[in-house]
């Protein structure tokens, strides 16, 4: 089964992703992809798509599915470092498979966000995406670090 990252959530102040379920009067309801649990959400959460995120490099934004692609294509079936793991471990890794990423912009703060939402997805979903959608409008993202709405 594909993963569509338009339907994966990161909610500030929430450990791990959820699942985007239905639409709810003034929010969303969403299940953990941990645990299942459903839960909901206002307007108020800030809730971020992963599809949204994208990660600054040198010459542009990268989509957070590229990143991940990347980073499974360098791991294989090992994981990701584990958020707790040194700001040397996670610049060294991100430099390795995201070699252009932008050092003044991607945070080590920002990096352990991504390599725990890569470990959640390859445990809990799976790392084969769906194809991104273009809008009609053009690319509408949250270009951050790893995101914006979190904060650092």
């Amino acid at each position: 089964m594909k993963t569509d990252l338009t339907k994966i959530l990161s909610v500030p102040g929430q450990p791990g992703l959820f699942r985007y379920v239905a639409q709810a009067r003034n929010g969303a309801v969403v299940e953990s992809l941990a645990d299942g649990k459903r839960s909901s959400f206002g307007v108020n959460n800030r809730i971020s798509a992963l599809s949204d995120i994208s990660i600054y490099a040198d010459d542009g934004e990268v989509k957070l599915q590229e990143v991940f692609e990347k980073m499974k294509a360098g791991l294989g079936d090992a994981d990701a470092p584990s958020p707790k793991a040194s700001a040397d471990e996670l610049k060294d890794f991100f430099a390795g498979v995201l070699p252009g990423y932008d050092r003044d912009r991607f945070y080590v703060s920002h990096m352990k966000k991504v390599a725990g939402w890569y470990n959640c997805l390859k445990q809990y979903a799976s790392l084969d995406f769906e194809a991104p959608e273009q809008d009609a409008a053009g690319e509408g993202s949250d270009a951050a670090g790893a995101e914006t709405e979190e904060g650092k």
